[in-house]
């Protein structure tokens, strides 16, 4: 009898020592439930268009472009980011008339460096690309420099001649911006500055304009670009992101 009421008396005890510490922990996980906001963030694939260059084909008569491009999103922040398109492009200089056509394809990675609030989607953004071309130059017309132009005139031959199977490849950084100014549907713009890692020349000149790249003759191995875009996300799934409210 006296054995049980000790076993009693210990197990009050412990109830008592163990009841603050159990409304405490239930405090904690109300507070983490009362100050944690859970929300749906989207994951697809978002696809759409340059739109500068259609705009600058209907105002310049020298070029004619299209580019497709679409990024897919891997993390909360990480994205697979590409491009594709075609161009062509008539360069003239004091000796040369040469047009430039083909296509080209770049693939790389963005990072989102905007926090977003809630279930918002926009994004600023840096990211890197690897980009290769295919293209030809036609040599519409040339003129032969003659360093003694006072005696005779210069010769301009119009035979046009035309290279097949060039191509080239680069590097390139982008820094751009993508805002959601309707439901799943963005406008961005962006810059790129790129730098030639290799290419194929025709044998008695050399590129003066690469797809996807733009001009060569006066940058040497580094050249810019702009762009442009309307895109649209088409949503695969959703995953749940949760945000811990700060107390006032």
């Amino acid at each position: 009898m006296k054995q049980q009421r000790t076993s009693t008396f210990i197990i009050k005890i412990l109830v008592l020592l163990l009841f603050p510490l159990l409304a405490t922990a239930q405090e904690e996980k109300d507070s983490i439930s009362n100050d944690t906001l859970v929300y749906k963030q989207k994951y697809g694939l978002r696809i759409g268009a340059d739109i500068s260059k259609p705009i600058r084909s209907l105002i310049d008569e020298d070029y004619s472009g299209f580019e497709i491009m679409g990024d897919y999103r891997l993390t909360q922040k990480l994205y697979l980011a590409g491009e594709i398109g075609t161009e062509e492009k008539t360069t003239k200089t004091n000796f040369l008339n040469v047009t430039t056509n083909g296509g080209y394809f770049k693939a790389g990675v963005d990072y989102n460096m905007y926090t977003n609030w809630l279930d918002m989607q926009n994004m600023i953004y840096a990211g890197f690309r690897v980009g290769a071309s295919t293209f030809s130059q036609t040599v519409n017309s040339y003129t032969v420099y003659n360093a003694d132009q006072y005696w005779s005139n210069p010769y301009t031959s119009y035979d046009s001649q035309k290279f097949d199977g060039l191509t080239a490849f680069w590097g390139e950084l982008i820094i751009g911006i993508k805002a959601e100014t309707f439901k799943n549907l963005f406008i961005g713009i962006n810059a790129q500055l790129k730098g030639r890692i290799t290419e194929t020349e025709p044998g008695n000149f050399e590129n003066i304009y690469i797809p996807g790249f733009n001009r060569t003759y006066d940058s040497g191995a580094f050249g810019m670009g702009f762009g442009y875009s309307i895109s649209y996300l088409v949503p695969i799934f959703k995953k749940d992101k949760k945000v811990i409210q700060e107390e006032e």
